[in-house]
């Protein structure tokens, strides 16, 4: 649990009560992952922005390539490319509203696989956004997966409540 602050307030009449600390609520564990996700998806997009402002990726779309991939821009890349951005956008609302045993394993499976994916297509690329942005999906995937890993179970809830 976090500090409590306290602050003193003036009542309208200006006399001063005494301060209270504010609480410190626990956030659920679906609106962690939620949250996660989008923090995830945020990055992804912007880096991926941040792209067009890069001669190379211009030139390459232009031309219907994608610059150092080997890759055409056609209906399948654009289709796939779609599916790829699908699958972390639905697990937003999967944290929000599967069941816990189900929620879990998938957080955790397609957390890790999207951090594999992402740390592998950093190989061989040399600009510094691109990496960062990448480190800190990874990072943010990673988070995902410990959050999930780490989900209390019904036991540690009534052990907490009987406290």
């Amino acid at each position: 649990m976090g500090v409590a602050q306290s602050v003193t307030r003036s009542a309208p009449s200006g006399v001063h009560r005494q301060a209270q600390p504010y609480q410190d609520v626990k956030t659920d564990v679906k609106v962690v992952l939620a949250g996660l996700w989008i923090a995830m998806l945020f990055l992804f997009a912007y880096v991926d922005i941040f792209g067009f402002f890069r001669a190379d990726i211009i030139n390459g779309a232009l031309d219907g390539e994608l610059p150092g991939q080997d890759l055409s821009i056609n209906q399948t890349f654009l289709a796939l490319s779609t599916v790829f951005i699908l699958i972390p956008s639905l697990m937003i609302v999967v944290s929000l509203l599967a069941k816990p045993a189900l929620n879990r394993k998938l957080n955790i499976v397609v957390s890790i696989l999207y951090a594999i994916v992402i740390a592998g297509l950093c190989i061989g690329e040399s600009w510094i956004y691109y990496l960062i942005g990448s480190l800190f999906e990874v990072i943010l995937l990673l988070a995902i997966a410990r959050v999930a890993w780490r989900w209390p179970s019904a036991a540690d809830r009534d052990v907490r409540s009987a406290a």
